[in-house]
């Protein structure tokens, strides 16, 4: 298969309590919401009109549960390069309250003490896609959190994690990478079900 027919769905998890107050979760295993449930569920429609080489979640449970609800739970292996940004001291804190001691500060321009960096988290996502265009699948699935799945795009299309920072992903949404031609692009983003 020519590598450029490859297309990488991108899922991020269902709503979580924190996802919804804007806390950063990294390493917290927050379960999802009774709404974050429907709206996995709301994904497997336009998941069931696809079909998937390969499919391959974050170790997190709220990522797990949302492949299982979107119908896909059977098919999973968990890929631990799939999980969230690690963000150190500043799990659980929002951005506004981080801000009160770091004025201006955002994942993609300020340190996060004892966490991921911004290289760090490029390296993982760049090894990530090289070992995914090694398999040499036609479709794949990722089921992974907010700012990983911003990173791996980012990194998709220019090797840059920090491109990220310009896509802004909701909840269980549904984004797809691809080619044109040789180039490596991004063919949807941040897709409720219902336009996917």
């Amino acid at each position: 298969m020519h590598v450029n027919t490859l297309e990488i769905w991108l899922i991020r998890h269902g709503e979580t309590e924190w996802s919804r107050s804007g806390r950063h979760t990294g390493s917290t295993d927050v379960s999802l919401t009774e709404h974050g449930i429907q709206q996995a569920r709301s994904l497997a429609s336009a998941l069931a009109a696809q079909t998937f080489d390969r499919v391959f979640t974050s170790p997190m449970g709220r990522a797990i549960a949302t492949c299982r609800e979107a119908g896909l739970g059977d098919d999973a292996s968990i890929e631990p390069d799939l999980h969230e940004w690690n963000y150190g001291d500043y799990e659980g804190r929002t951005t506004a309250d981080i801000r009160q001691s770091v004025p201006d500060w955002t994942v993609w321009n300020a340190p996060t003490p004892n966490g991921e960096t911004l290289a760090q988290i490029q390296r993982r996502a760049n090894a990530l896609i090289d070992r995914l265009l090694a398999l040499n699948a036609g479709r794949i699935v990722l089921f992974s959190h907010g700012h990983f799945l911003r990173v791996l795009a980012g990194c998709w299309m220019t090797g840059q994690a920090s491109m990220g920072a310009h896509l802004l992903l909701d909840t269980a949404t549904i984004s797809v990478l691809g080619y044109e031609r040789e180039s490596r692009v991004l063919k949807r983003w941040n897709l409720s079900p219902g336009s996917a």
